[in-house]
């Protein structure tokens, strides 16, 4: 099998926006936790389905933190990067934010997912490897290897 071509983070970053609706609304008057998770995975399926040029899945959502509320008519903007890969995973992290009118964003949740890609029997598959430009980028790198150690260990102790 031909080595794969790594990529830039850069190459896979990807940006949605949506507008908080009536029916995205739960008792509370604040945007479902369900809905932006949803939001949350197809932003990651995009990002690692640009690295890997495969069909990909969710294998699990490591951290999502939800640190303020959208709320109807807000404007929210999710931006999902690669973090770190394994051998046919992906870690994305997606971070939310709430637009103002002025243009200003407030995060109100992060979360980091990890993808498998897959073939069209739906094995996992390898996925390139990822070229690190700045420090940022090294240090998300850094710790993704570790969460991906304490994945592994979790699902050692799970199993």
């Amino acid at each position: 099998m031909a080595e794969l071509e790594a990529k830039y983070v850069a190459d896979s970053r990807t940006e949605q926006t949506q507008m908080v609706l009536s029916e995205h609304i739960n008792g509370y008057n604040r945007l479902f936790g369900g809905k932006l998770m949803e939001w949350i995975d197809v932003v990651a399926g995009v990002v690692a389905r640009r690295h890997s040029n495969r069909n990909v899945t969710t294998v699990c959502i490591d951290k999502l933190h939800f640190k303020a509320p959208a709320h109807v008519n807000d404007i929210v903007v999710l931006n999902g990067k690669i973090t770190y890969v394994g051998r046919t995973s992906m870690e994305v992290r997606v971070d939310t934010f709430v637009e103002d009118l002025d243009g200003y964003k407030r995060p109100i949740n992060h979360a980091y997912l990890v993808l498998v890609a897959i073939d069209e029997q739906e094995r996992p598959v390898p996925v390139p490897g990822l070229l690190l430009t700045n420090e940022q980028e090294k240090a998300e790198w850094e710790a993704g290897m570790k969460r991906s150690e304490l994945r592994k260990q979790r699902r050692k102790d799970f199993f």
